[in-house]
């Protein structure tokens, strides 16, 4: 059987991978999104949830089983952590759909999180419940956070049918609808209605000079010496410019780097990364989705659980107390830290 591998630095030992098991519509549109992360070691689609054993795709199909359409991720966690998988498989489904995903109807197309481990499950519900109090959603989330169980391999035809079959594969995604549906979804929860980004001239009146280099100017403050590098008070950081949110207390930590530093984004459809060339190095550059501010650099030394290090300016962000978070507009995330 023809599995998807995927680069990873270094030759991790097979003891220590980890498996991850999503349902989210068609395990032929769930496979891309995964393989191309490093630290994925394969992507396998199958059938999962129900009775039977070992039921063929017809059978699934035919809504009897209980099964859904799955894919079970194995990853290295020394490179990938479990919650930038969970990262991924949300943005890849509607969340709020009770009758399966996009144009594809029926139980065995519903989302769910199968966790492995009472680690998995913690970090699953975590992230349902950021989402379910974000605002970014204006209906209850109806994915289900279940218990993982046997996992069969569905038929070799199905397996990296993106791979075997790319005319075929794309005429179905763009038929599905999901992209469609993502785009416009992408859109209602980055952009609130009114938004809209101040000129240069009036960027340069309303900033700091140094808001401003950093922001506009991709510039970098001083390491140790900036506002929020070693702030230890509970709350949000959003942009300077817009006031998206961005990221939370609970997910900062000491790098060590003089910067603050984040495991995560509060909330990522607000975060764009982009490849860096400049200063003769590749890094990974992060900006405000709504602001398009630079913000600083992403990393993948950081500690688990995602691995992964958002070193930003503190010039970029703004910083709103626990307490003043219902009287600032941003009362949703108060459960958060309650």
């Amino acid at each position: 059987m023809l599995m998807t591998l995927v680069a990873s630095t270094g030759a991790p030992s097979q003891d220590r991978l980890q498996r991850a098991t999503f349902a989210g519509g068609c395990f032929w549109c769930m496979e891309t999104a995964f393989e191309q992360l490093e630290g994925v070691q394969t992507v396998v689609a199958g059938y999962t949830g129900g009775d039977k054993e070992s039921p063929s795709y017809e059978e699934v199909s035919s809504g009897m089983t209980g099964h859904r359409e799955a894919v079970q991720v194995t990853f290295d966690p020394t490179a990938i952590g479990y919650e930038r998988l969970l990262e991924v498989f949300w943005r890849q489904i509607d969340p709020m759909d009770e009758g399966g995903q996009f144009v594809d109807r029926g139980s065995q197309y519903l989302s769910a999180i199968f966790y492995h481990s009472p680690q998995q499950r913690q970090l699953a519900e975590q992230s349902k419940t950021r989402l379910e109090v974000s605002g970014q959603y204006d209906g209850p989330i109806v994915t289900a956070i279940l218990p993982a169980g046997p996992f069969y391999v569905a038929e070799e035809y199905h397996q990296d049918y993106h791979r075997k079959h790319p005319l075929r594969y794309e005429l179905y995604r763009r038929n599905s609808g999901r992209d469609a549906v993502l785009k416009r979804s992408s859109a209602r929860k980055v952009r609130p209605e009114g938004f809209v980004r101040p000129s240069d001239a009036q960027l340069r009146r309303r900033l700091t000079p140094l808001q401003y280099l950093v922001t506009r100017e991709n510039g970098t403050e001083k390491a140790f010496d900036n506002g929020y590098w070693d702030n230890k008070k509970a709350g949000i950081y959003v942009d300077i410019i817009s006031g998206e949110p961005l990221f939370s207390s609970q997910d900062k930590y000491d790098s060590g780097s003089g910067w603050p530093s984040f495991t995560r984004p509060l909330e990522p459809h607000n975060i764009i990364e982009r490849l860096d060339r400049g200063h003769f190095m590749r890094r990974t550059e992060v900006r405000s989705r709504q602001a398009d501010s630079h913000l600083g650099h992403v990393f993948d030394d950081g500690p688990p659980p995602t691995g992964r290090r958002y070193c930003l300016n503190s010039a970029a962000l703004r910083f709103i107390p626990r307490e003043d978070l219902e009287k600032e507009g941003y009362g949703e995330y108060q459960r958060l830290f309650d």
